[in-house]
């Protein structure tokens, strides 16, 4: 017991006496004294002390010896201290004041990794999403050589399959909704806008990994659009239909899905067929 009151006495004395030297380097005119002070904070992972002096040094320190390295430390202090997107405005201002830089590959980098860790998961808007593959985009067309070169095409993969993921979500989201808004007999309705957004996914991402959800969400709403469609356009919507599954099993054979899409083409060809027939009586 004596041990552990001795321990507490001693901690708050070493607490005490750091809280004095910090507030004594704010009060201080001397910069070079607080810059060695943030310097030796950001060391000992005390972040939030290093950016507190940085952010009262670094502008006067532009332009002197330790210009270069405080607004880089202050960048590096703000991620580690998880605050993106303030560290990449940093790493921003730093990369445009010291292009030619020691620290201007490193800076440059760190725009985009800041920027990816800022990025909303997919269901949110992806605007932040796009702003990080700009970046990582430029970092790679201007460090062609860079020994960061991986690490930034990785990212570039992991933000790209979010936006991916984004547009599957619409496009399920559209499917899911089926008929509930709009009318489906009439026009424009959810099937249609699954399709095209799914479609236009394809597209713009050729070589995602989940290809084949998406052609599934096209065979399927392509289907029900058919079954909900007026006479004058369901024979075409069938055939569409049909030839979209025999698409997806071409294409994907081994389909956990392949029974479904076999299931579609049976139905469509029944109502084809009953309409051919229903054609030839009335002949």
């Amino acid at each position: 017991m004596k041990k552990q009151l001795i321990f507490l006495i001693l901690a708050t004395l070493v607490f005490s006496s750091c809280a004095k030297t910090y507030n004594a380097v704010l009060k201080s005119n001397d910069y070079e004294y607080k810059y060695e002070y943030a310097k030796e904070s950001f060391a000992r992972g005390k972040y939030m002390n290093a950016i507190s002096v940085l952010q009262d040094v670094v502008s006067i320190l532009k332009g002197t010896e330790n210009g270069e390295e405080s607004i880089f430390m202050l960048g590096m202090a703000e991620f580690n201290d998880k605050d993106y997107e303030t560290a990449a405005e940093y790493f921003r201002k730093y990369f445009k004041s010291y292009p030619k830089g020691i620290y201007a590959e490193t800076a440059c980098y760190y725009i985009g990794e800041s920027l990816f860790f800022s990025t909303p998961e997919p269901r949110l808007d992806q605007s932040e999403t796009v702003t990080a593959i700009a970046a990582f985009q430029e970092f790679l067309d201007i460090y062609t050589d860079s020994s960061l070169k991986y690490r930034a095409q990785e990212r570039l993969v992991q933000l790209q399959d979010k936006l991916v993921k984004k547009e599957y979500l619409s496009a399920q989201l559209y499917y899911n909704l089926g008929s509930y808004f709009g009318n489906c007999l009439d026009g424009g309705n959810n099937f249609e806008a699954c399709i095209i957004t799914a479609q236009n996914a394809l597209k713009d991402y050729p070589y995602c990994n989940n290809r084949e959800e998406f052609a599934l969400l096209i065979m399927k709403s392509k289907y029900h659009l058919a079954k909900q469609s007026v006479e004058a356009k369901m024979e075409d919507r069938y055939r569409d239909a049909e030839d979209e599954c025999y698409g997806f099993i071409n294409e994907y054979p081994d389909s956990k899905d392949r029974k479904l899409a076999e299931d579609f083409i049976k139905d469509c060809k029944k109502h084809l067929g009953e309409k051919d027939n229903s054609q030839e009586e009335a002949s």
